[in-house]
């Protein structure tokens, strides 16, 4: 197992998952609600660019995908899904940093976002033993 390469790869699924979360809730402030979609359309007063956003983060989730099977190939699974939990503090701390999603810092949040990290450094900075296998009596 190549563990270097598993994380560079559960990161790159964790910033294409964080970039498609974001994506999506920019875009669908500019949408309109699922049941006035079909008269949006024919009206013509679909806002393209959040629909091109939609497509686009819907695209970065298939390729989260495959980074993240490719994750899954060399890191051991506690290790790999601990490293998902990284995309709930980016996603917080983008949207509530950036002016663009009108989200807000609590000290509630930040202090569960905090926790999570730490959670994150501990699974992932403890040396990974080997099992032990044991042979029967």
């Amino acid at each position: 197992m190549n563990q270097v390469r598993g994380i560079g790869f559960a990161l790159a699924s964790v910033g294409l998952v964080s970039a498609a979360q974001l994506g999506m809730r920019w875009s669908m402030t500019r949408l309109p609600q699922p049941e006035q979609w079909l008269a949006a359309l024919s009206t013509g007063s679909v806002d393209l660019s959040a629909l091109a956003v939609v497509l686009a983060a819907i695209f970065a989730y298939a390729l989260s995908m495959f980074c993240w099977l490719a994750a899954l190939r060399d890191l051991p699974l506690g290790r790999a899904y601990s490293l998902l939990s990284i995309s709930y503090a980016l996603v917080y701390l983008l949207a509530a940093s950036l002016p663009l999603f009108n989200e807000s810092f609590s000290f509630t949040k930040s202090l569960g976002v905090a926790l999570v990290m730490l959670g994150v450094i501990t699974i992932n900075t403890r040396p990974s033993r080997a099992p032990e296998f044991r042979s029967a009596p």
